[in-house]
């Protein structure tokens, strides 16, 4: 669940992207795991669904490192997109992102998918 001001835009990353709608300083709390808003869902229960809930499922959810299971992205953070120089960072321990910089009103806020997501981890996609 996102902890900060965002809104969605055009991001010269890829397509579309979320965007700070405030000033984030370093070490801020961006997004955090938070139950039940962040519901840990299993690859048996996602294969139940149609081939195109599926897509979209895959999509907009990530692969927990820690539980193995599918993290859907409900809110803006489906757009925060990958950076090999993201200036935000998974924290393990408290399963959430924090701002590595500040980060100033209109910055597109980023993340690096391999430190939290198992499939960008193995570069590997299970739905086909």
């Amino acid at each position: 669940m996102l902890l900060v001001k965002t809104k969605i835009g055009l991001s010269n990353l890829h397509g579309i992207g979320l965007f700070a709608d405030q000033f984030i300083p370093k070490g801020t709390a961006t997004w955090k795991e938070v139950s039940p808003f962040d519901q840990q869902i299993s690859t048996d229960e996602i294969q139940k669904l149609s081939d195109p809930a599926k897509e979209m499922f895959f999509k907009y959810s990530y692969l927990c490192k820690h539980s193995k299971k599918y993290i859907p992205c409900f809110d803006k953070a489906r757009f925060m997109n990958h950076s090999e120089t993201p200036n935000t960072t998974w924290l393990d321990d408290s399963l959430q992102d924090i701002a590595i910089r500040d980060i100033y009103l209109g910055e597109e806020l980023t993340c690096n998918y391999r430190l939290f997501d198992l499939n960008d981890a193995k570069e590997i996609h299970l739905y086909k």
